[in-house]
């Protein structure tokens, strides 16, 4: 008998050991991105849990596969585990939010590990702000604003990010943490080839970013994170208008038809006709698709495709006359600019074990950009008298780009310290071809009215082989309890192969080689997991552009790399969950920052200036007295000097930069008075600046003054409301109807500003249908 109830005791055993089964699984927010630290409890045994690691990945035996999973900042969710692999998806609890995750070296930190100013921009923002330009998302961080003219630039804009306003290679464009141009390729038209309807979160950095990120990351660094498919069919179809003549047409579409394979489509055409300025028609296509594929539950294969197909009228700046007495006519009327790009992006990442993990990427990139720009146009004048006559160009920028990047994570079990190292290349082939044109002005209007190509006639025509390969390293480490520290460096080696291809130039060729070591090194000190300051040295470098190098006829400028060095000290805090502050101050010194100016043949010249100084604070504080109401102010305020520099044999040191307000601020009260209703005033402040250097403009009697524009305070309104499937949201821009510019500058071939005016009192609505 006792041997009967032995047997049947171990058999017992034995099935409740059998009973018990091992689930694995991955937590991640809405963006894919892995929540560290993220709690699995047993829903019948409380006692039973486990936690995510630095993948999100997490392990637990279970007699029950029903679980509850939960972090904080986010909803919790229940699940019944199944055997495999378990992605779960936790969305973000919008009264509660947390710090949240960042990119700030192309793997997932906490805001509390990065020892630099970044900002986030989440889907909940873009879900309540319903931009439809890209400057109305990133201005919402403070030190940052992108300047475009909603009624004439198309898209077209400047940015000033620790800065002065300048189209320069200042700022880095990112998709996903890799470049949408490749460097020294005029980075700065990226945007235009970039599909907004496709990413779900904005991630601005501030400052150098070179040492992780490579050159062009001197102001600030601009990620935009792409959606990822969803775990079931979704979509919409969207509308939306205004009468500012714009119409814009979207479609996406999004599931995961297996366990292991999802699936994303977006897409959208926008087109204006008829707008307030004439000329300033513009048409875009873009679509993206996204395939993401789990090769195993440790490799992850993406692969990317984007398309974009873009043609805008170019209408140029208006006059001083005709800005001030509302004239809105354009003098061009033929200018233009047509772009087509092409991008694949594939990348495979593999965990190899939970301490070592690595990211293969190759890219291709395929653009074409043909223009008829209107800051080439010059009308020609005798004793101060149009003539009738002008000269132009007609230009062409086409290249082929294949990248690959490798880089590897490694966590090592020692004072929570890891290393992220890797390599890349970049082989970009261009081709630049301009030739001239001849322009008909008329003389009473001052209108260009038409023109006609000076064929073979070429301003420039050549190849250049752009070669780009670094390496790079990033080490973190908490030194202490809440003191972590991060260093890093990169080397960069850029090589131009430039080929002459005019006749009666001969063989004229050149190789021109720059190379940097870029280092950083930055601490965090953290009170709780919802506040600390953080310090920072880094430096930015970047080579110049192919087109500023072999511009002016053909002869080869010697312009030189800009190196900038950034001293910074910030801190966060988040009070009682209902404010939450964020702050910095910070000096940046660049040495032979590139600047352009107009000769006194209203020629745009590109030089170096010697050097430079930034420096300033910025700031954002949010206030949330109840899920209903919140209260935000973003702010900076900065000078911008010339340290050393000279032109035209006259001295411009110690004296502030042109295009460079020292106050910018945006400032928004949202209420919600009800769950899927929010509503929205917002002030836009751009403060005073320079147009001209100082004392360049001559007042007469022997005197010597400064050209300004008096900068201008916008005020906006936007309603969102949601009913189940059906969103609509209406824009009330610029209230008042302030006359303002979106950007003024000075000519010394006029002897005063042109204006590229801001949008009047216009009204902009849409409809998007969610399935």
């Amino acid at each position: 008998m006792k041997n009967i109830l032995f047997v049947l005791v171990i058999a017992l055993a034995g099935l409740s050991g059998n009973a018990q089964t091992v689930y694995r699984g991955q937590v991640t927010d809405q963006n894919q991105l892995p929540l560290v630290g993220a709690t699995i409890v047993s829903l019948s045994d409380t006692t039973i849990g486990a936690m995510t690691d630095a993948e999100g990945i997490y392990e637990i035996v279970l007699d029950d596969p029903k679980v509850s999973i939960s972090y904080v900042g986010f909803l919790t969710a229940q699940k019944t585990l199944k055997e495999g692999f378990n992605k779960t998806l936790l969305r973000e609890n919008t009264t509660n939010l947390s710090e949240v995750v960042v990119t700030g070296n192309r793997e997932s930190q906490k805001r509390s590990e990065v020892p630099a100013a970044i900002s986030v921009i989440d889907s909940k923002d873009l879900a309540e702000t319903k931009a439809f330009g890209i400057d109305q998302v990133v201005n919402q961080v403070s030190g940052v604003f992108m300047m475009t003219s909603r009624v004439a630039s198309n898209e077209q804009h400047m940015m000033a990010v620790r800065s002065p306003l300048s189209t320069k290679a200042l700022f880095l464009y990112l998709e996903d943490g890799l470049q949408i141009r490749p460097t020294s390729v005029f980075n700065h038209n990226a945007l235009l080839e970039m599909n907004d309807i496709s990413y779900g979160r904005v991630e601005v950095l501030k400052g150098p970013a070179s040492s992780i990120y490579g050159s062009e990351a001197i102001g600030g660094s601009f990620n935009f994170i792409t959606k990822r498919p969803t775990e079931d069919l979704t979509g919409s179809v969207g509308l939306q208008r205004n009468d500012l003549g714009l119409s814009r047409y979207e479609l996406e579409i999004s599931d995961s038809p297996s366990d292991r394979l999802g699936l994303y489509l977006g897409t959208h055409f926008v087109q204006r006709e008829n707008g307030p300025i004439e000329y300033s028609d513009y048409e875009k296509f873009a679509l993206s698709f996204k395939m993401v594929y789990d090769l195993s539950d440790r490799s992850e294969w993406t692969n990317v495709i984007d398309l974009v197909d873009y043609r805008s009228d170019m209408t140029g700046s208006l006059s001083e006359a005709d800005y001030t007495e509302g004239n809105f006519e354009s003098d061009q009327t033929f200018t233009e600019r047509e772009a087509l790009a092409f991008r694949v992006r594939s990348t495979l990442e593999t965990r190899w074990n939970d301490r070592n993990k690595t990211s293969f990427n190759l890219v291709f990139r395929k653009n074409q950009m043909d223009q008829n720009p209107s800051y080439r146009i010059r009308q020609f004048r005798e004793g101060g008298q149009l003539t009738g006559e002008g000269s132009g160009e007609l230009n062409s920028n086409r290249y082929n780009s294949y990248m690959g990047l490798v880089q590897h994570k490694l966590d090592f079990n020692f004072k929570d310290s890891e290393l992220v190292f890797g390599a890349t290349v970049d082989f970009s082939p261009q081709d630049y071809i301009a030739e001239n044109t001849r322009v008909v002005v008329d003389p009473e209007t001052g209108r260009n009215i038409d023109f006609s190509l000076q064929s073979g006639s070429y301003i420039l025509n050549y190849n250049a082989d752009i070669l780009n390969y670094a390496g790079f390293a990033q080490y973190e480490i908490s030194v202490v309890e809440k003191l972590k520290m991060t260093a890093a460096v990169r080397f960069d080696r850029f090589q131009y192969t430039y080929r002459n291809r005019m006749e009666g130039l001969g063989d004229q060729r050149s190789t021109d080689t720059y190379g940097n070591l870029t280092p950083k090194l930055g601490f965090n000190y953290n009170f709780n997991a919802l506040s600390g300051i953080y310090t920072n040295y880094s430096q930015g470098f970047t080579p110049p552009q192919v087109s500023t190098l072999y511009r002016n006829r053909n002869e080869l400028v010697d312009i030189k790399p800009s190196i900038y060095n950034n001293y910074e000290l910030g801190g966060y805090f988040n009070i009682a969950q209902k404010i939450k502050l964020d702050g910095a101050l910070y000096m940046i010194d660049g040495k032979n920052t590139l600047i352009t100016i107009r000769d006194d043949d209203d020629v745009f010249v590109n030089t170096n200036a010697g050097k430079t100084r930034s420096y300033g604070i910025e700031y954002g504080v949010t206030y949330t007295p109840s899920p209903k109401l919140s209260l935000t102010h973003n702010g900076s305020y900065a000078r911008h000097r010339y340290i050393s520099f000279f032109d035209g044999g006259i001295d411009y040191s110690d004296t502030d930069r042109e295009s460079a307000p020292r106050l910018l601020g945006l400032s928004r009260i949202t209420y919600r008075p009800l769950e899927n209703l929010s509503i929205t005033a917002e002030h836009e402040l751009v403060g005073e600046y320079n147009t001209s250097f100082e004392g360049q403009v001559d007042m007469g009697g022997g005197t010597f003054g400064t050209s300004t524009y008096e900068g201008h305070s916008i005020f906006n309104l936007r309603a969102v409301y949601r009913l189940k499937h059906i969103e609509l949201w209406a824009h009330a821009l610029n209230i008042f109807d302030e006359l303002y510019a979106a950007r003024a500058s000075y000519s010394s071939f006029s002897g005063e500003n042109s204006y590229s005016i801001g949008n009047p009192l216009a009204f902009h609505g849409g409809v998007r249908y969610l399935f």
